[in-house]
């Protein structure tokens, strides 16, 4: 302090001090209090394929289908605004797990979708590390809830066992007992492969051949003409994206027809695939998806909405990602807290109901059940409108399209 008489400083009387420390320790609170993490952004990211084999079937579709959910609320939850950061992977699992990694270590609260198995099992690796939210509505693989299943790792839309458990088994009953696989050669397509095995074996079916293929395949004719070869009854599409769709137009070609003795049946075929097709091309064949757009008025109006800002009707994995994001926020808002372990106890605790599911449940093994849908490709004849695709053959309830929790490879649902 300066004398203004002499100006000379001399130290502060003994009352400035106490008010001073004060004064500069309310400062100081204010300033920590406006840096706070309860004031700071919720933040969700999402990893996707933006760009590559799968980009047709979750990418911009699934972010959109995830930021529809945030707008709903108004873009905030507990009074703080959603941010939502996204991602291309492009398919290679190491730069996913890295994208997570960093993401995790600069306080991103969840990570959602995580299309293709690869990607989705190296960024669960360190969603478990850093016992952070990670929630997946777009990879196929069992193990996401079996083996390598997390206390905050959820699988939401479906997955391999259920596919097996509903088109494949339908189809062995359908068309036909001896299958021949054309798979991926990689975690989501063997997954699938293995399970569609166990399933059809319940019905008499079995495997009698099976060709491999990498992820983005150029030329399908050899596993199309082994697949002929082999004189089996069904012949198994265990692959996905513009994978599947070549793989079904190389079969077309060789002459593997919606009315010829061998049949064609896809254990994971959504709608932007039989778009891409043509419905000349995709007609008759049986798929399995957890949503279609035109099953009742709820369906609709959501999937209206979306198409004007995709230009495409959302299959089950993009609207799985708008499902899983609103169900997250509506449980953080539950739990006060964006705190992962808080946040699961909330997901487990409430229903999913929503237009993917009214009787949605998240389990212990990180599974949400639900009902599953069979469904016929329609005929250029029987389609009457832009997008008519689907006609219903069943519904399978979740007791029996997904694996019991009893008989889960989960270690901790065991324990329950």
């Amino acid at each position: 302090m300066t004398n203004p008489k002499n100006g000379k400083r001399h130290a502060p009387p003994h009352w400035c001090m106490t008010a001073c420390t004060a004064l500069l320790s309310a400062v100081g609170l204010q300033a920590h209090a406006q840096i706070t993490p309860s004031t700071q952004p919720v933040r969700i990211g999402m990893i996707v394929d933006q760009s590559g084999v799968y980009s047709a079937i979750t990418g911009k579709g699934s972010i959109t289908a995830a930021q529809m959910a945030i707008d709903e609320r108004g873009g905030k939850v507990l009074g703080r605004k959603i941010e939502l950061l996204t991602f291309d992977h492009q398919s290679k699992a190491d730069t996913a797990a890295a994208k997570a990694r960093e993401w995790y270590d600069n306080g991103v609260d969840a990570i959602q979708d995580v299309g293709g198995s690869a990607a989705a099992l190296a960024v669960l690796n360190i969603a478990k590390e850093k016992n952070r939210i990670l929630v997946m509505s777009g990879p196929a693989s069992d193990r996401i809830t079996g083996d390598m299943c997390g206390p905050t790792v959820a699988h939401w839309a479906y997955n391999s066992y259920a596919l097996a458990n509903t088109v494949g088994k339908a189809a062995a009953e359908r068309i036909g007992k001896n299958w021949f696989f054309i798979a991926a050669d990689y975690s989501g397509g063997q997954d699938v492969v293995r399970a569609t095995t166990q399933a059809i074996a319940t019905v008499g079916g079995k495997v009698i051949g099976e060709a491999k293929h990498p992820l983005n395949g150029t030329d399908f004719s050899s596993a199309v003409v082994q697949a002929q070869s082999s004189k089996a009854d069904v012949v198994g599409l265990a692959n996905f994206g513009n994978d599947l769709v070549n793989s079904i137009k190389a079969a077309r070609e060789f002459g593997i027809k919606p009315d010829s003795k061998q049949r064609l049946a896809s254990l994971l075929m959504y709608i932007n695939d039989v778009h891409s097709l043509g419905l000349k091309t995709a007609q008759g064949m049986l798929l399995s998806e957890a949503f279609y757009w035109d099953l009742n008025d709820e369906t609709r109006a959501f999937s209206k909405k979306y198409f004007t800002k995709v230009n495409a009707m959302p299959n089950m994995s993009q609207t799985g990602a708008y499902s899983s994001v609103r169900h997250y926020l509506k449980a953080v808002e539950a739990a006060g807290t964006t705190e992962s372990s808080a946040v699961m106890v909330k997901m487990r605790e409430l229903p999913v109901q929503d237009v993917l599911t009214k009787n949605g449940k998240l389990r212990e093994d990180g599974m949400m059940v639900h009902d599953m849908y069979l469904f016929q490709v329609k005929s250029p004849e029987e389609s009457k409108a832009p997008w008519d695709y689907y006609k219903v053959i069943s519904m399978v309830p979740a007791d029996k399209a997904f694996v019991p929790l009893s008989e889960s490879a989960c270690p901790s649902a065991r324990k329950q």
